[in-house]
C-alpha cells in the first residue's frame, strides 16, 4: 500500500507530534529525562535486517523510571532464528504488532528525550531504517553511546569497540537479566548512571 502523508498536510497525526516536542520553544527543565533502550534485531546489517522487539525505560533526576517502561515485540515476514543476534527468547504467545505500529508506539514514548544505548548507532540506523519505510523521516532525538562514554572514562580511543557485558564486568553490575530487549535497556541503564556519575554530567 503506498504511503502518501509526506505530502503537505497529509503527515500522519503521531509524527506531527512527534515533531512537535523538537519545535517548542526552549523551556526550564529541571530534569531531564533520558530513554535507554535496546533491540533485538535477526542480524548486525541495518541495511537488511530488521528489528524484532525493543525494550526501553526511563531516566529522571539520575533514576531508573521502573514505570517509565516500554517494550514491544515485531511481527516480522522474514527473519533468519540462528542469526547471531537472534536470542531465540521469543514465544509465540508475545503479543506482535506491524512494523508501522511498534515505530507509532516507540516515538509516542520517547518523545524528546535523549537516547541511550551501547553501541547506538547500529539502533539508530535500524529505526531511521523503519521510518524511511513508512515514508517518514529520522530521529530528531539527541542521544548518548554508553560504549563511547566507557572509552572516555577509560581514556580510550574514542572507536575501541567493548562489549556490554564487558563494561557490566569493569563496573560490577550484575548481568543476569541480560536475556531480553528490556532486561539489556535495564542493564544498560545500570551502566549509564554509573558513568555518568563517574564522568560528572
Amino acid at each position: 500500500m503506498a504511503l502518501d502523508w509526506l505530502i503537505g498536510t497529509n503527515l500522519p497525526q503521531f509524527w506531527k507530534n512527534y515533531l512537535a516536542h523538537f519545535e517548542k520553544e526552549e523551556k526550564q527543565e529541571v530534569h531531564k529525562r533520558y530513554v535507554v533502550f535496546d533491540m533485538e534485531t535477526t542480524g548486525l546489517n541495518w541495511r537488511e535486517d530488521v528489528i524484532l522487539s525493543i525494550g526501553a525505560i526511563g531516566i529522571n533526576d539520575n533514576a531508573i523510571e521502573i514505570r517509565d517502561f516500554f517494550e514491544i515485540f515485531i511481527r516480522q515476514e522474514k527473519f533468519n532464528p540462528q542469526s547471531i543476534a537472534f536470542s531465540g527468547v521469543f514465544k509465540d504467545e508475545e503479543e506482535k504488532y506491524v512494523e508501522a505500529e511498534a515505530m507509532i508506539q516507540f516515538l509516542n514514548f520517547i518523545q524528546d528525550a535523549t537516547l541511550v544505548s551501547h553501541n547506538i548507532n547500529l539502533d539508530i540506523e535500524m529505526i531511521n531504517l523503519a521510518l524511511k519505510r513508512l515514508e517518514l523521516g529520522r530521529l530528531k532525538n539527541a542521544f548518548m553511546d554508553t560504549n563511547a562514554l566507557y572509552q572516555r572514562w577509560q581514556h580510550h580511543v574514542e572507536d575501541t569497540q567493548v562489549s556490554l557485558d564487558e563494561v557490566c564486568d569493569a563496573l560490577k553490575i550484575n548481568k543476569s537479566d541480560r536475556l531480553t530487549a528490556s532486561g539489556n535497556a535495564y542493564i544498560t541503564a545500570l551502566v549509564f548512571l554509573k558513568l555518568k556519575a563517574k564522568l560528572g554530567f
